[in-house]
């Protein structure tokens, strides 16, 4: 829990209030939903009075699609979408799945509060911040599936669907990073091995025979090494 001393009222420019609210605003949203949290308190933890958030943002379910926006243009998110598309251009599948899953992981172990906000959203049934979610995620999970399926109708890749496909991948990734960031457990490899295991996983279930050896990464590296570990077990060692 971040907590958030109330701040000295200080003048600032309009985008830089603008940032600091969206992170106040993330860090309660994350921590008590759209439901538990108040505009009043993100006005007090910033200093400022409610009437300043309303300058920024019409009003509560504005702010909070804001804060889905924020994270979505980040530059983080920016970089992967670039990287991504490298990848797609030179066709690598390996590293274009290697890229998905270390994004993921590390997104959670960077900074795992959005992911905590969209938990939230479907808990409470926030059917505007899903599906403005849904809105935002749909049009770099089709990219995403039109690149698989042209791999495919290539002979590069097994004819399965290009939506499970792109969820066997993330779900790994995202299992392992709710596990590690949230429920406690731990492991004694780093992003980069866990990362290499998921690919060597995913493309030996959907290369095919004739695609083996072939294009940029064919292979992603062998690493062994041991797996998820709770705390406690850890201790009684």
């Amino acid at each position: 829990m971040v907590s958030h001393p109330k701040l000295a009222t200080t003048r600032l420019p309009a985008s830089d209030r603008r940032r600091q609210l969206l992170e106040i605003a993330l860090d309660f949203f994350s921590r008590k939903g759209f439901e538990g949290t108040t505009t009043k308190e993100i006005a007090s933890a910033a200093g400022v009075t409610e009437a300043i958030i309303f300058r920024h943002f019409p009003n509560k379910q504005a702010l909070y699609t804001a804060v889905l926006d924020y994270r979505h243009e980040s530059a983080e998110m920016q970089e992967w979408l670039a990287k991504s598309k490298e990848c797609m251009d030179r066709k690598d599948d390996v590293g274009l799945f290697r890229a998905i899953a270390s994004t993921i992981i590390e997104s959670y172990s960077r900074d795992a509060r959005c992911q905590r906000v969209l938990f939230f959203a479907a808990l409470e049934g926030n059917e505007a911040g899903l599906a403005h979610h849904r809105q935002l995620a749909i049009p770099v999970y089709e990219l995403l599936c039109q690149y698989i399926a042209r791999r495919q109708g290539e002979g590069a890749m097994r004819d399965y669907d290009p939506g499970v496909i792109l969820a066997a991948i993330a779900g790994m990734a995202t299992h392992y990073a709710m596990m590690t960031e949230m429920f406690g457990f731990r492991t004694r490899q780093s992003v980069e091995q866990v990362t290499d295991t998921f690919t060597r996983i995913m493309m030996g279930g959907i290369r095919t025979a004739g695609a083996r050896g072939r294009g940029p990464g064919a292979r992603a590296p062998r690493v062994r090494g041991r797996g998820v570990e709770s705390v406690n077990t850890r201790k009684r060692k």
